[in-house]
């Protein structure tokens, strides 16, 4: 565990720099610089272009995780990397050659709701573009143990430009609708500096050699395709279909209260970067015992360090939204509901690159099909029955559904488990923490209550992990903490 704690706490610690300088971007600059209807345009691009990215990727970035640890000589792996470095393009080509002759009709047919949508149709395609490839480099990096950096590139380099962004607004020299291209050019950057810091770690090596099992490969990236696409089916396509179902402004409301519960997904995320290729590796090497152990560790772990961030955003969204506009308080409950999802991916451990590494990945990917298309259905009935609520619901019932049915795939499966009795004690912490510091207000300015209330939370919670120590690696680095 030794690199993936080493490797998890600095992606941890560079996600949430990312995520902080985010906060300020979607909390107080997008809000203050940027009409609400401007807002929501560029969440709908995002969040559409991701939906994409799956698809123009081709599987690549998986399928390199997956089996670059299964060859073992110099050129079958150089055969195997070039073929995954211009795979995409049999995809994205052709759809961009059917995208530009039948511009119009899409542009039309995604604005009619919105008409602002229009003239910015073609940068989804560009964006979808910057982020299958970002992916890509990223996969080749981690692939040899290489997670940092790239981890940085995608959690903070974007949002420091965006905020960057911001200020040239502020002086002047950037209008709102040029704005939204310097977004989507900021991602065009990142996607080549990603792409040199991938070479440099690993120079690629242009050979179209015979590549052993290369049918299983191009099945597992086309099957693939369809797992990454539900998993961002479920997490995106909210934010699109209320795009196209309700006012545009509403993805503006949507888009924030669902960036303050993503913050509880960071450790899952960071984490993730390291344990997909250790896990693939186990799994090739039928290492069973350090596979569960890695299963156990990162569940308890994760649902250790989000309960936490869980309870501080839980017990402060009051005092936080009254630090924005009045309007954006109508998401208050989405907040919520999506915290507790996001809590539940977070319990889940490795769970998923388990399930995608393994040669059970075609079931799953067909389950993962009948749960985004339940996302989908639940949106359709309830985004125009209950509006952005209605969203938050339909995402929280597909993950949560999702999540439980993958758990009992794993354990029929593999005969694993994620869950210990500290998982139990933990839970039970969390319900102590809610119900003590909820209805717990200070007298003072809100940033000031969200201060001492979470410095109590911390302290409070912190001490009690250590005390009950549960879990050995947490209490592990906590005693270097005193030590030092």
């Amino acid at each position: 565990m030794g690199i993936v704690q080493n490797q998890s706490f600095k992606n941890t610690i560079t996600t949430y720099l990312g995520f902080g300088i985010g906060a300020i971007n979607i909390l107080f600059l997008y809000t203050h610089f940027l009409s609400d209807e401007y807002h929501g345009l560029v969440a709908f691009v995002l969040s559409t272009a991701n939906i994409m990215m799956p698809l123009f990727a081709l599987g690549v970035h998986n399928t390199l995780i997956k089996y670059y640890s299964s060859f073992k000589t110099r050129n079958n792996i150089n055969s195997f990397l070039t073929l995954m470095l211009f795979m995409p393009l049999l995809l994205i080509l052709p759809i961009g050659v059917i995208g530009y002759v039948s511009f119009d009709f899409i542009s039309d047919a995604l604005s009619k709701r919105n008409p602002i949508i229009k003239d910015y149709v073609w940068l989804i395609f560009i964006a979808a573009i910057c982020f299958s490839y970002f992916e890509i480099f990223y996969s080749w990096a981690k692939v040899q143990m290489q997670s940092v950096f790239g981890n940085f590139m995608k959690e903070v380099f974007h949002r420091l430009g965006i905020f960057l962004l911001f200020g040239l607004i502020y002086l002047g020299y950037v209008s709102v609708s040029q704005f939204i291209y310097g977004v989507i050019i900021i991602y065009v950057i990142r996607l080549f500096i990603m792409m040199f810091y991938a070479f440099g770690i690993r120079r690629p090596v242009l050979r179209l050699g015979k590549i052993p099992k290369l049918n299983s490969i191009v099945k597992y990236s086309l099957l693939i395709i369809i797992a990454g696409s539900v998993a961002y089916v479920i997490l995106e396509i909210d934010k699109f279909m209320i795009g196209e179902l309700l006012d545009i402004e509403q993805v503006a409301y949507y888009g924030v209260a669902i960036y303050i519960a993503s913050v509880i997904g960071v450790p899952a995320r960071s984490m993730y970067q390291i344990t997909n290729p250790i896990t693939a590796k186990l799994l090739n090497d039928n290492n069973h015992d350090d596979l569960l152990q890695l299963y156990k560790k990162s569940s308890l772990n994760l649902f250790i360090i989000s309960g936490l961030i869980f309870l501080l955003i839980l017990l402060n969204i009051n005092e936080l939204y009254e630090l924005i506009r009045d309007e954006f308080g109508s998401a208050l409950l989405v907040v919520f509901i999506v915290s507790v999802a996001k809590l539940s991916d977070n319990l889940m451990g490795n769970n998923n690159a388990i399930l995608f590494n393994s040669k059970y990945y075609t079931s799953v990917l067909v389950l993962g099909i009948l749960f985004a298309i339940l996302a989908v259905t639940l949106n359709i009935i309830l985004i125009p029955k209950y509006g952005i609520d209605g969203a938050a619901f339909a995402t929280f019932i597909a993950i949560f559904i999702y999540n439980v049915s993958k758990l009992l795939f794993v354990y029929i499966k593999f005969g694993m488990s994620p869950f210990s009795s500290e998982t139990v004690k933990t839970f039970v912490l969390l319900l102590i923490f809610i119900g003590v510091f909820y209805f717990w207000e200070f007298p003072f300015h809100s940033i000031v209550n969200i201060a001492l209330k979470s410095i109590l939370i911390v302290g409070a919670y912190t001490i009690i992990v250590y005390v009950m120590d549960l879990s050995n690696d947490i209490t592990a680095i906590m005693n270097k903490v005193r030590r030092r």
